[in-house]
């Protein structure tokens, strides 16, 4: 079992900055690709990044060059650089943990709540 927590939401105003945190626990954390999912009001959960265990990234395009994932596999934590902060950014974010990159996630977080307003 992986227990993951994300931290680090809230409201900012739209241009902003925040970053989310995951921290991981239980079983080893550095084999798992690690990924952050967002869901909006009204819309299904949609995949927002990701990183493999070797580091290798992945972004939906709607996020390109302005969200960076991370990880420090000895502090079990992966994160979420966000920048350049819209309103369409709004949502829930989930951190989830995956065996490798096209699998399903085998264990979740409960989610970080992310509001862009003014």
């Amino acid at each position: 079992q992986v227990q993951l927590v994300e931290s680090g939401g809230g409201l900012v105003q739209p241009g902003g900055s925040l970053r989310l945190s995951c921290a991981a626990s239980g079983r080893s954390f550095s084999p798992y690709t690690m990924k952050w999912y967002r869901q909006a009001p009204g819309k299904q959960r949609e995949k927002v990044a990701g990183i493999t265990s070797r580091g290798t990234t992945n972004y939906v395009d709607s996020v390109k060059g302005r969200f960076t994932i991370s990880r420090d596999n000895a502090k079990n934590t992966v994160y979420l650089q966000m920048n350049s902060l819209n309103p369409e950014d709004t949502g829930v974010y989930y951190c989830a943990a995956a065996v490798n990159w096209g699998a399903a996630p085998a264990y979740w977080g409960q989610g970080t709540q992310v509001i862009v307003s003014s």
